[in-house]
């Protein structure tokens, strides 16, 4: 039986946030060629702690002065450039013990291209002969540009369950390749590049293969990843899956077919928590309800928690919405706000979501979830002081503030718009929110400064959920120093204390000694003054 072999490549970054790892789009394909008669397997080069340093790459050399010195307090971004996950050569090595008839690599990001190519360029090493594939995002949006690479011999362009068994089949029976749909590639005589295939009935695809509980665990229970539906029917600028895309139309998979895949993925397992990772799942009320009913149902007698990470659009949440996730096991709310500010909103073709987002909080509170804000801030044409002024919105509600800094996704408007207005970062790497990839009408600096703000003002929120007041303003002495062996929040709350003062932002290194970052001392300052006027609400659900 020829075996496919379908690899998640590490990934190259400041951070990574394991929880939104899991492969969820190899294991339905996993499951598409078993159906078809072969025998697939994931090799999921995240699925590790391990992680090692890496020299900083000389593209990112602006960031030395945001994440060049060590940072214990709280009010951290980050420190050192990591690769997370296994190694190449091991990657490579253990694809050559399945004896691969083909190897199907993802490349979900822009921003981790290079290193799905440094990936396929390691395999192709210890396997020479063996047919490389790679899909995902970037190679959608970027065929030619992958398949022309001397170590990838075929794109599958779109959503690969269908294409890719039809492309296996080809090469086992010798027959032609072109006519496969979403295929591109580069024969000595042409290029072939097909348009991108989207499934039209997501209930056809056979359910995805079970994912890895030794790896994906929180709190010692298996976690699991659902997708219930694909694409999104919003228009946002941002965003590179939007109605506007044309990453594909907004597809709902049936509740039937959605239970039975949580069926499938629990059986013999404790399952503790489900993320579902929709771009919009809570669009269709109907079906959401029904969804939430089902799965209270199924769970009733091992309560799991729910979350919907990828984010929930404000105005289609109500209070009877929120009372049936409650009751189904959500505990938080990721709320998708994008900004407060009428027009950057307009900007990003997004209704007003204030009237919606405050009943939406004020709703979880009562019922005793947490909410979570997420704003972008430093996107093209954005201010920055509108988005101090969604900070400070945040602030006088019981919702912790997530501050995104934008980043240009490839097949969103605002990608070309930053094209038109020639602020595209000249490497596809740059393209990440670690970058700070835009100095436009929000500076980099001011975009460091916003994030740092974030992380203050959810302290502050902790601070009030403890009841702990806020320390009095006062200056900070000459070359002062800090025992980090008091603990994070003590030196924190001292750091605050000097903030309040006189806005300036600053970090705690190993030896303790104090020091000033470099921000914006205009929204520093601001901010500070703003706190003592109004102290910030804590986020603790009265529930």
């Amino acid at each position: 039986m020829a075996v496919i072999v379908l690899v998640q490549p590490p990934i190259e970054d400041y951070y990574l946030t394991k929880k939104r790892t899991v492969p969820y789009g190899l294991l339905s394909i996993a499951a598409a060629l078993k159906h078809h008669g072969f025998d697939a397997c994931i090799l999921d080069g995240l699925a590790t702690d391990k992680s090692r340093p890496l020299a900083r790459p000389d593209r990112f050399a602006h960031l030395d002065e945001y994440y060049g010195r060590p940072d214990l307090s709280l009010f951290c971004l980050f420190h050192g450039y990591r690769q997370f996950g296994y190694n190449l050569d091991h990657i490579a090595l253990q694809v050559r013990k399945q004896k691969p008839f083909l190897v199907g690599i993802s490349s979900l990001f822009t921003a981790y291209h290079d290193t799905a190519m440094a990936t396929a360029a390691a395999i192709r090493q210890r396997n020479p002969g063996v047919p490389i594939v790679m899909g995902g995002h970037h190679p959608t949006l970027f065929p030619q540009e992958v398949a022309g690479s001397p170590v990838v011999d075929y794109v599958i362009r779109g959503e690969g369950e269908e294409p890719l068994p039809l492309l296996c089949r080809a090469l086992i029976d010798g027959t032609p390749v072109s006519q496969i749909p979403g295929i591109a590639c580069q024969t000595p005589v042409h290029r072939i590049t097909r348009s991108p295939h989207w499934t039209a009935d997501l209930s056809s695809l056979p359910l995805p293969d079970r994912d890895k509980p030794a790896y994906y665990r929180r709190s010692k229970k298996d976690a699991i990843v659902i997708v219930s539906s694909r694409g999104c029917p919003m228009p946002c600028t941002y965003c590179s899956v939007s109605a506007t895309s044309g990453h594909g139309p907004f597809r709902r998979r049936p509740v039937s077919h959605v239970i039975k895949e949580i069926r499938y993925q629990a059986d013999g397992r404790d399952i503790g928590f489900i993320d579902f990772e929709d771009e919009n799942i809570s669009f269709d009320r109907s079906c959401f309800l029904a969804l939430l009913d089902e799965i209270c149902i199924l769970f009733k007698d091992r309560p799991v928690e729910l979350r919907a990470m990828n984010g929930l659009f404000p105005p289609s949440l109500d209070s009877g919405m929120i009372a049936a996730m409650a009751r189904a096991g959500f505990k938080t709310l990721n709320l998708s706000v994008g900004s407060f500010s009428l027009d950057q909103l307009k900007r990003f073709r997004r209704p007003d979501v204030r009237a919606a987002h405050d009943r939406a909080v004020a709703a979880a509170n009562k019922l005793g979830l947490t909410c979570v804000s997420y704003m972008i801030a430093a996107a093209p044409g954005q201010s920055a002081t509108d988005s101090l002024a969604d900070l400070l919105y945040l602030a006088e509600r019981p919702t912790l503030a997530g501050v995104s800094i934008f980043y240009p996704a490839p097949g969103s408007r605002d990608y070309d718009q930053c094209r038109q207005l020639g602020v595209l970062p000249d490497s596809f790497a740059l393209m990440r929110a670690t970058a700070f990839p835009l100095d436009h009408t929000t500076t980099r600096v001011q975009a460091a400064t916003l994030l740092r703000l974030g992380r203050i003002l959810n302290f502050m929120k902790h601070c009030a959920d403890r009841d702990l007041c806020l320390p009095v303003p006062r200056p900070a002495p000459a070359g002062a120093l800090v025992d980090p062996a008091a603990g994070r929040e003590a030196f924190s709350r001292q750091l605050l204390q000097w903030f309040l003062f006189d806005g300036h932002i600053r970090g705690v290194d190993h030896q303790g000694q104090v020091y000033i970052h470099k921000t914006d001392r205009n929204l520093g300052r601001t901010f500070a003054e703003e706190m003592g006027k109004q102290p910030p609400s804590g986020v603790r659900p009265q529930g």
